[in-house]
């Protein structure tokens, strides 16, 4: 095994970019000694021990029902005792996994729809509405907002770190606009990383395969005195190409750099941070050709884009006691994005947010808050679409006050609070929100709430005018294929669009069957009014060469819907070697309107048949010794009727050993189950679908 820890260490820094082929080659030679020399240790392993390491699978179920978390009330919280649908998602649970990006990792939470549209793709939303626009979601960076206003949604290519560096993700379903503001609708995200303290030492990892073509991690945490903590990392990766629906290479090859540091200093009852990062990311795609024939200015062919940016973040916490706090935090972005053809922008944000929480009397624990935030962007025209005007800077500024009132000790809790907030488009919006929590023992909790949240309009909607004719489903394009002349489409922002609104009732249950075993259900109604829909204006011919049709589309408010669903979780530990967990979702939607167009819209009327219905998902984490593990990960999610995507079984797989206690050789397997398979399409970019291949890939990681 020395020798083969000496070999790994030669070849690891051979996947450049000019290199990847050789080296892909160097890494499926090496994953197949890895395999056989996992064989030959596996029969001499212990499977009583367990390692020191892996803090989560050591402690018992009832222990991480314990585990705090800060997403849901913007204060430290034990999971059992949250009024809201939960789930956390913790760095033993990402590792095991075999996950290689935020967005993988999140297929572990009930409720959270993520289907890859392409190799540095997603479209992710939770309880409906999904799209790679999906514009009901707040995600947060350590508190950190990444949600863009320009067109509602997150890019995801941009949102990562060192996976090994992230503490938890906390992910809540249904509205926390109470405490994080406008856009927090169906769900929230809280991607939060390890504390300087938590990182230190070096930390290196490389691997690479068949889809992975290679990866490089780099970490370092030291101390600038005994108060102050740091680490500084690098990463970067090449990801293969997916394929076509015709079979071709679907041209979608991922190359990523990012690199960043963090930096905590405790005096006393404070505790200061500062963090940053900067990216790097060069992807691309390939138009869809049988869209060119509906729209003069469809380019064709390759589209290859870049986009990089950074941020800077500080914050600064006071603890006055258990119950009383002060917390400042200021950050800064920025992000430069060019897709060719298709076009480019600017952005740039700075935040700052404030919470004070203390107590009131004997039964009352209020937590009061502040933020503002300015995004200044600018849009370059291009054929497909123009902004007017081009360049802009927005403005929201709200404050919050919540109340946990205590009614009886340890047994009824109800929390009332509200969010005012103003924007530059509809103005002061009210978000109020109501919660109940009863634990009647120490075995069971039941929850219920009642909120009000809000989507506000994104500069597209308010200032755009886009032309759709790429994006028109083929059934629309084959009525019009008869038309005497061309038809070019355009879609018209609207300054009188108004924010979507939402009234949520939620009702949820815990149980603790046994310190080793328990269950977590949620159910939901979602009652949605002013939801974006489209209609049609009247149709005329253009006064220039060549002649064409005209057809404006114009966005409104007059949809609405209606959505209901549950969601469960399990957790049980049959040995103290042996954890699994599942969950299963269901979701149904109901859209209401008239217009034609809507029912393409997976913000609209597309929103019944775009989600999957049913998903499941089962994880088996075992520890055959303190050095040789086993994880195995199966998902079932089912049609997307709209995109015409049939259901799938698929699963991931990890085997890891450690031959040293600061050495760890693992290989994955993912989407096992079949050579490919569709998961979603790129609803408001004319690019082709393809489908998601299955991948083997394997790694070394040193600690030291």
């Amino acid at each position: 095994m020395a020798l083969l820890a000496m070999d790994m260490k030669k070849h690891k820094m051979q996947f450049s970019y000019k290199r990847r082929k050789q080296g892909l080659l160097h890494f499926l030679k090496l994953k197949y000694c890895v395999l056989l020399c996992l064989g030959c240790f596996a029969n001499f392993a212990d499977a009583t021990n367990q390692s020191v390491d892996n803090q989560f699978l050591n402690l018992s179920i009832e222990e991480l029902m314990n585990v705090k978390v800060t997403t849901v009330s913007r204060t430290p919280q034990k999971l059992n005792e949250v009024a809201s649908a939960i789930f956390v998602i913790t760095q033993d649970d990402i590792r095991r996994s075999g996950a290689t990006s935020i967005p993988d990792a999140l297929r572990m939470a009930p409720g959270v729809q993520v289907e890859r549209v392409g190799t540095d793709k997603w479209s992710i939303g939770i309880r409906g509405f999904n799209g790679i626009y999906a514009n009901k979601l707040q995600v947060l960076m350590d508190g950190r907002s990444v949600y863009s206003p320009i067109f509602s949604g997150v890019l995801w290519e941009q949102q990562d770190t060192m996976m090994e560096d992230i503490e938890r993700i906390e992910v809540i379903r249904g509205p926390a606009a109470t405490s994080w503001g406008s856009n927090s609708v169906n769900g929230v995200i809280n991607i939060i990383t390890k504390k300087a303290a938590d990182t230190q030492g070096t930390l290196f990892t490389a691997g690479g395969g068949s889809f992975e073509h290679g990866f490089i991690g780099a970490r370092y945490g030291g101390t600038i005195n005994q108060e102050t903590p740091f680490r500084v990392y690098a990463k970067g990766f090449t990801r293969g190409h997916t394929q076509a629906l015709s079979g071709e290479n679907a041209n979608d090859q991922w190359h990523s750099a990012r690199g960043g540091f963090r930096i905590d200093h405790r005096r006393g009852i404070d505790q200061l941070t500062l963090q940053g990062d900067f990216f790097s990311n060069f992807n691309g795609s390939t138009l869809d050709y049988d869209a060119r024939y509906l729209s003069r200015n469809n380019p064709t062919g390759e589209m290859r884009g870049h986009n990089e940016g950074g941020d800077i973040r500080f914050r600064w916490d006071r603890t006055f006691s258990e119950r009383s706090s002060l917390m400042l935090q200021a950050y800064y972005d920025r992000t430069l994005s060019q897709i060719q053809p298709l076009g480019k922008f600017d952005a740039e944000s700075f935040d700052i947010d404030m919470q004070y929480r203390f107590p009131l009397f004997d039964r009352h624990q209020l937590t009061w808050g502040a933020n503002y935030r300015l995004y200044h962007n600018k849009v370059f025209d291009t054929n497909l679409y123009t902004f007017s005007p081009r360049e802009q800077t927005n403005h929201v500024a709200g404050t919050f006050i919540r109340d946990d009132i205590t009614l009886i000790p340890d047994r009824l809790l109800f929390t009332l609070g509200s969010r005012f907030e103003h924007n530059d488009f509809t103005g002061m919006e009210i978000q109020p929100n109501a919660r109940l929590m009863w634990t009647p023992n120490h075995e069971n909790s039941v929850w219920l709430a009642v909120s009000r949240a809000v989507r506000t309009p994104s500069r597209g909607e308010n200032d755009g005018k886009i032309d759709i004719t790429p994006f028109l489903p083929p059934a629309i394009g084959s009525a019009l294929s008869g038309l005497p002349f061309p038809l070019s489409a355009t879609l018209f922002g609207n300054h009188r669009y108004n924010s979507e609104k939402l009234i949520a009732y939620e009702l949820g249950y815990r149980h603790q069957f046994s310190p080793q075993a328990s269950i977590d259900i949620a159910g939901f109604i979602n009652d949605y009014s002013q939801l974006r829909d489209v209609s049609f204006g009247a149709l005329s011919l253009s006064t220039g060469l060549p002649l064409q049709l005209l057809q404006p589309v114009a966005i409104n408010n007059h949809g609405s819907a209606l959505t209901y669903g549950v969601e469960a979780s399990a957790d049980l530990k049959p040995k103290e070697n042996w954890r699994l967990q599942a969950s299963y979702s269901f979701l149904n939607i109901d859209f209401s309107s008239n217009n034609l167009l809507s029912r393409y819209d997976p913000s609209g009327k597309g929103a019944e048949k775009v989600a999957p219905q049913h998903q499941l998902s089962v994880r088996s984490n075992y520890d055959f010794s303190e050095r040789l593990q086993l994880n195995l990960w199966m998902r079932y999610t089912s049609n997307i009727a709209l995109y015409n995507i049939p259901s799938y079984v698929t699963m991931d797989a990890k085997l890891a050993y450690k031959p040293t206690k600061n050495t760890e050789l693992f290989v994955v397997g993912q989407n096992l189950f079949s050579q490919n398979h569709r998961e979603s399409v790129a609803e408001f970019l004319p690019i082709i679908p393809v489908y998601i291949p299955r991948g083997v890939y394997a790694g070394v990681q040193w600690r030291f």
